[in-house]
């Protein structure tokens, strides 16, 4: 099925999670923030939440610094 992530085309498995599309692209593990459709999915939702055509994923990466 065909979703955007960060406004780039991706193909992904039918009813693939948000945990394991971070998976997929290496993001297992990171800080990260996901929006799914305008709504910020919590961490402890994104192993529940399955995708459907034409979602529109956005993926931020949390940046240390000082």
């Amino acid at each position: 099925m065909q979703i955007l992530v960060n406004g780039e085309a991706f193909e992904a498995d039918d009813a693939i999670t948000l945990a394991q599309l971070t998976e997929q692209l290496g993001l297992g593990g990171k800080r990260i923030a996901i929006e799914l459709n305008l709504d910020i999915i919590p961490r402890s939702e994104h192993a529940a939440t399955r995708l459907k055509a034409d979602d529109r994923v956005e993926i931020v990466h949390a940046i240390g610094g000082g």
